[in-house]
């Protein structure tokens, strides 16, 4: 019977006119992808990285708004923080070290985009000189010069002074930190790149100088640059394993030079188109999209192998080689689609989440699985056409020595149907148990690896002098230039005690303290008057009198809105946990409501902040999403099997892999982090992938060749274990060198998904067909009913 006979579907028929059209006008369709590719390709001079972390949060996001409208009303928060500690035995306060901290303070003035520089050497010390109040460096002049009563007088001020213990100067002393404010204009990425380079000469320098000390080198700016860093990391290193790993593969797998060939240049050309396409769409690369190559390259196998494995069986069992190729495309054009628009439907829902880089992720990798399908339905006929491929006669020379293997599974499987079912369901309910009790945990710090520089100078940094995580928080008074009101000085001050006295919170930095030391100073420096002045007046020419007095770039603008009718407060914290900073947000909100005028309520913000919430909003964008894919795939499903009951039946082996997988990581590992949100899409879109070309051969041999149930799981086990078995290793070896990635929202995405497809094969072939047997009982097929309908 020839395949265009075989051909009983309106799908089949299409998919051989499609076959014999590729392979009769081989060179033009040839020419034709060519000139898409390039096409595609030619974007790719748009393509740049972003080096903000703000694009983790969509415009949307009520976080990212309290956050901007903060930098808004203030200052830029992103800074570059220098950290410098004393040797063994020693602490900072030694003239060597006072004008090793001068000369860095003044080296940082000219750090590009540098809008400010707070160190020990020049914070502005205050004190009563008669009526009047001065205003100096903390560290002036030429320290070499002090006396040991000079430096005695420094170390009591600074271990005195609020503002700056535990924040510019450790307590005991032996750390301090040099905290430099940048403001960029973000129309540039490079902004961030050049200023973080200037960062780290700066810091050689001072190393080359001084070498007696350690230094680290963190901050929000240093972060914005390390995900560029990673991102670019990943690209290399990561894409580079994947080619070695899938070029081993594939010829272990497929045991053929022009199959491997064929599928690379599939994997290659549907990557650049996507990527390509990515810069004519304007979508920046971000960590967790700079993995769509790896992902591609991974998924654009799948594709090819289902129809080289099905072209390599035919020719096995005796068929001509255009024959071979026609049958490979009828037989997998209708799987292959499906599963194409199925992994597209799967990532293109990460579009939901509320973190844009995802849903770039997304978008880009979608683009790249429909290439995928397009390259492998055009290269592989055309250019196999031209191959010389040996056949084999029809008397048993050439049968297929991988079908007895999965003869044997299939007969297995079915002896022992009722046991493995019963097991399997134990095992998904059991590891499914284990899902609530996964902890959300998003760090931006750990997001890192530990071989990661910034991570370890952050480390160092939270170690030996403060966090930077904090909570800021803009407080509000009744009126303009109301910051000065005693009344509000007050509840300020109610607030700032409070958070003092929090477990997380290691430094409060709040405008009553100013206030208080100047207040202490107006009265001849008494201690009896550190407190917040009780008129309103009097409180307003202080503040008056300071800001008068300080020198360029060191006013209180970071501090004092425009109007004075609000402060910034800051809170840093030492290195909680994002389930941790939950808590004490929630925590600070109550205590603002009960204690506080309803005017002066400050809704928290700051990176870890909006960092803390985003889990919680993506897994709500990721059970829509979810849902609406797993609705979409399976009416897909149903109108492609012609079967609302298969469609619906899909749902089991589509969503329980997903379950066990999550229930695996619960037990190994216990945290996710925003990556989780992501691992859902992701994994639904692939593992839909094994019970689409399962199903589809299962229907086809009740259809097509009138098998029973049985006969028909052992025909599908036949014919698509083995591709199923190596796009499953590939797939689970592609994501698995996520695990490489030093960004962890990619390491633990790739993990967690690689984990889910390799479940997700052991369902479709241990728990699918012992499913399918009990769930499809009917016994006569549609070609039996139209023989008997005929008779």
């Amino acid at each position: 019977m020839s395949t265009l006979q075989n051909a009983q579907t309106p799908f089949d028929r299409f998919a051989v006119r499609w076959a014999d059209v590729v392979i009769r006008y081989r060179f033009l369709a040839i020419l034709v992808m060519f000139l898409i590719v390039g096409g595609a390709v030619s974007g790719l001079q748009h393509l740049g990285f972003s080096t903000n972390y703000r694009i983790f949060f969509s415009k949307a996001n009520p976080q990212l708004e309290a956050f901007t409208e903060l930098e808004q009303t203030y200052t830029s928060v992103d800074s570059i923080a220098f950290i410098i500690k004393a040797p063994e035995g020693e602490d900072i306060f030694h003239p060597k070290t006072f004008s090793a901290i001068q000369w860095l303070t003044d080296e940082a003035w000219k750090l590009p985009f540098t809008s400010r520089v707070d160190s020990l050497s020049n914070f502005q010390h205050t004190y009563a000189e008669g009526d009047d109040l001065t205003v100096i460096d903390l560290v002036d002049g030429k320290p070499e010069n002090y006396t040991a009563t000079d430096v005695d007088f420094i170390k009591k001020a600074a271990l005195n002074e609020p503002l700056i213990k535990n924040r510019l100067i450790s307590a005991d002393g032996r750390t301090t930190g040099l905290l430099a404010t940048v403001r960029f204009t973000r129309e540039d990425p490079q902004e961030v790149v050049v200023a973080a380079t200037a960062a780290r000469k700066l810091l050689a320098e001072f190393r080359e100088k001084y070498p007696a000390y350690e230094t680290a080198l963190s901050g929000t700016a240093m972060m914005n640059n390390q995900f560029m860093e990673s991102s670019m990391r990943d690209m290399q290193v990561l894409q580079n394993i994947m080619y070695v790993v899938l070029f081993v593969s594939l010829i272990i797998f497929l045991r053929s030079i022009s199959g491997t060939f064929v599928t690379f240049l599939v994997m290659m050309t549907s990557t650049m188109s996507a990527m390509g396409f990515a810069g004519w769409a304007g979508i920046p690369l971000t960590p967790p999209s700079a993995t769509a190559p790896t992902i591609i390259l991974t998924l654009a196998i799948a594709d090819s192998v289902h129809i080289l494995v099905s072209l390599f069986k035919n020719l096995r069992l005796g068929m001509q080689k255009r024959e071979a190729i026609v049958d490979a495309i009828r037989i997998n054009m209708q799987p292959v689609v499906l599963t194409s628009v199925t992994t597209i439907i799967g990532f293109l829902t990460l579009n939901l989440l509320d973190t844009p880089p995802f849903g770039h992720l997304g978008t880009i990798t979608a683009v790249g699985v429909l290439a995928a399908l397009l390259y492998s339905l055009v290269f592989i006929p055309a250019i196999m056409s031209f191959v010389p491929l040996k056949t084999h006669d029809k008397k048993g020379e050439g049968a297929d020595s991988v079908s007895p293997m999965f003869s044997a599974l299939a007969n297995f499987v079915l002896g022992w149907r009722h046991t493995l079912l019963v097991g399997m369901t134990v095992l998904a309910v059991t590891l499914i148990a284990f899902v609530p009790k996964i902890e959300l945990n998003d760090q931006f710090v750990q997001y890192f690896d530990d071989s990661v520089q910034f991570r370890k100078d952050t480390e160092f940094m939270l170690e030996n002098l403060t966090g930077i995580y904090t909570a800021e928080f803009s407080l509000a008074a009744k009126e303009a230039n109301g910051i000065s009101e005693p009344e509000y000085l007050i509840n300020m001050e109610k607030y700032a005690n409070w958070l003092r006295s929090q477990p997380e919170v290691q430094h409060v930095y709040a405008m009553t303290d100013v206030f208080k030391r100047l207040n202490k100073n107006m009265h001849g420096d008494d201690p009896s008057f550190y407190r917040v002045p009780d008129n309103r007046d009097l409180a307003a020419q202080y503040l008056l009198l300071y800001e008068m007095s300080l020198p360029y770039g060191l006013d209180l603008n970071d501090r004092i809105n425009v109007d004075k009718s609000a402060t910034r407060l800051t809170a840093t914290m030492y290195d909680v946990s994002t389930v941790e900073m939950r808590t004490f947000l929630d925590r600070s909100r109550e205590w603002m409501k009960e204690n506080l005028p309803a005017y002066m309520y400050a809704e928290p913000t700051s990176p870890i902040v909006m960092f803390t919430y985003i889990s919680d909003r993506n897994i709500k964008g990721m059970l829509q999403g979810n849902t609406i894919a797993l609705l979409l795939i399976s009416i897909l499903i149903g109108l492609a099997l012609r079967s609302w009951k298969f469609g619906l039946f899909s749902m089991l082996p589509n969503l329980v892999p997903i379950g066990m997988g999550f229930g695996v990581w619960a037990i190994v590992n216990g945290q996710v982090n925003i990556a989780a949100s992501a691992v859902a899409a992701v994994a639904l879109g692939i593992v839909v992938d094994d019970t689409v070309h399962f199903l589809s051969k299962y229907m086809r041999a009740r259809r097509e060749k009138g098998f029973n149930s049985e006969e028909a799981i052992r025909y599908a086990f036949t014919t698509v274990g083995p591709a199923l078995v190596v796009t499953t290793v590939t797939l689970v070896f592609g994501f698995g060198v996520l695990a490489f990635s030093t960004f962890a929202l990619n390491s633990v995405m790739g993990l967690l998904t690689a984990i889910a497809i390799a479940i997700a094969i052991v369902v479709d072939f241990f728990m699918l067909p012992p499913a399918l047997k009990l769930f499809d009982k009917s016994e006569q097929t549609e070609t039996q009913k139209t023989k008997k309908e005929a008779a």
